[in-house]
């Protein structure tokens, strides 16, 4: 017990510090993640709904092709396949130059992508379950397009579509994991290190199962705080 504990303990003699960063890596990779991939979710959701058959065509094609591509292809697509792709093209004007990616750009966008495709699955869902009378109602106070979806439609749009963003929310987290094979210093990275020098790989892949859960676990509650401020809580009756 005692060397397990100094093992994980912070300072010279412990990994501590080098698991600390990783959830600071994990942590800030996932929220750096989230606002983008909800803003692309929502802007496929709007053109999946659109009149124009063009919008809709390339949103479910690219639906069609990122929810079928497993996420760590993905991953490698962006990290190697854009990096490469930039490289050349960069180096019609300039032959000896190089492009580097840096890991964590990859990372987000790369999850960034696979998210935004789950999540316009979900504001879809969200969008079709309002009436068509919201918005003829916003009109028909005189209430602009933009001006009906801000203050009539995306605050029930909110409160449809937060159980299932909460889901996606933690599927992201637990994906951040995938950036350790592009040398990203995440948790599992960390972990994986810590148990090849020390030989204790059931006491550093325990720790970080740990920490996932807990971080499953402070992320309900906060989705609980939000789904109540929200309004979402069913009120007694």
């Amino acid at each position: 017990m005692e060397k397990a504990l100094s093992l994980i303990s912070f300072g010279p003699q412990g990994w501590g510090d080098q698991i600390a960063s990783g959830v600071v890596v994990t942590v800030s990779l996932a929220l750096a993640t989230l606002p983008f991939g909800l803003a692309a979710g929502f802007m496929i959701a709007l053109a999946k709904q659109s009149e124009e058959r063009s919008l809709r065509l390339a949103a479910n094609v690219y639906t069609t092709i990122f929810r079928g591509l497993p996420e760590l292809l993905t991953l490698f697509l962006v990290f190697y396949g854009v990096q490469l792709g930039v490289q050349r093209l960069v180096q019609l004007f300039n032959p000896t130059a190089t492009v580097e990616i840096n890991a964590f750009v990859a990372g987000m966008v790369a999850l960034g992508v696979v998210f935004s495709t789950y999540a316009s699955e979900v504001f879809l869902s969200a969008f079709r379950a309002i009436p068509r009378g919201q918005y003829e109602g916003g009109h028909a106070v005189g209430l602009s397009n933009w001006q009906t979806m801000r203050l009539v439609v995306l605050p029930q749009l909110v409160r449809i579509a937060l159980p299932g963003l909460s889901n996606l929310w933690l599927i992201l987290l637990k994906d951040t994991a995938l950036v350790s094979v592009i040398g990203l210093s995440d948790i599992i990275r960390q972990a994986g290190i810590a148990a090849r020098v020390t030989k204790e790989a059931f006491l550093f892949f325990g720790l970080a199962c740990l920490i996932y859960l807990v971080l499953a676990i402070l992320s309900s509650v906060a989705f609980g705080f939000i789904e109540r401020w929200a309004g979402k809580a069913e009120p007694s009756r």
